[in-house]
Parts: structure tokens; C-alpha cells; sequence
């Protein structure tokens, strides 16, 4: 059982050597793509507003304000963040969870192999109790 528990858990740390570096380059590279995403939509948005503003304006001259449209650009590039922030936390949930995973089975494995041999101590200590006993007994 120990040789078992040994090779567990040298697989799960050498699982882990192997991939925490990968998870942090990971992490950098996510965090340069949302950085490009952000950017990109930010341009993109720019844009818009810069080419349909003379559109917009010859448009709503007698039915809407040009506050309008701009605030609707807004909540899209808000949607657009929320959507970035939200791909970002998944990301990072992802990261922990291959980073802890092989920790807490490594842990759970130790800590139940200490839970056995505390019950084999437990059991044993009972036997003893009971054998000496049943030799008062059998010596009355």
C-alpha cells in the first residue's frame, strides 16, 4: 500500500511540475488576447461611430438626438466586456482547477491512507483489550 501511495503521489507532483509552467503561460497568453480582443473592439467601435456619425446625423436630425446612438455604441462595448471578463474568469476557474486537482487527490490519498492506519491501531488496541480479557476469565 505504501509503494502505491508513493507512486500516486509522485506522479501527481511530477503532474504538477509539468504543468504549472504550462498554466502560466497560459494565463500570459489568455491575458494578452483579451488585451487584443478589448483593443480591437474598442477600434472597431471608433470606427463606427466616426463612419455613421454624418449618416446618423442627416437621420436623426428631426426624430432622435445623437446621445442615443452613442449610448447604445456604450452598452454594446460593455456587452463586449462583460462577455471578455467573463471568458477571462472561466479561464482562470480552468487554471485552478488543473493546478489543484492533482493536489487535493494527492491529499485525499494521504490523508486516508493515515485514516487506515489510525483504524489498524484503533482494531488492534481492541484485540488486545479483548485477549487479556478473556485470559481474567479463563485464569478465574
Amino acid at each position: 500500500m505504501k509503494a502505491k501511495l508513493l507512486n500516486v503521489l509522485t506522479v501527481c507532483v511530477v503532474t504538477l511540475a509539468v504543468l504549472s509552467p504550462e498554466l502560466v503561460v497560459f494565463g500570459i497568453i489568455w491575458e494578452k488576447h483579451l488585451e487584443l480582443v478589448k483593443s480591437q473592439n474598442l477600434a472597431c467601435e471608433v470606427n463606427n461611430t466616426t463612419t455613421d456619425a454624418p449618416a446618423l446625423a442627416s437621420q436623426t436630425e428631426g426624430t432622435h438626438s445623437p446621445q442615443t446612438s452613442i449610448q447604445s455604441s456604450d452598452r454594446n462595448v460593455v456587452h463586449q466586456m462583460l462577455t471578455v471578463a467573463e471568458q477571462y474568469k472561466f479561464a482562470a476557474i480552468l487554471q485552478w482547477f488543473f493546478l489543484l486537482t492533482p493536489i487535493c487527490v494527492g491529499l485525499g490519498i494521504l490523508f486516508y491512507d493515515r485514516y487506515l492506519v489510525h483504524r489498524a491501531a484503533v482494531l488492534k488496541e481492541q484485540v488486545e483489550m479483548l485477549e487479556r480479557l478473556w485470559q481474567q476469565s479463563i485464569e478465574q
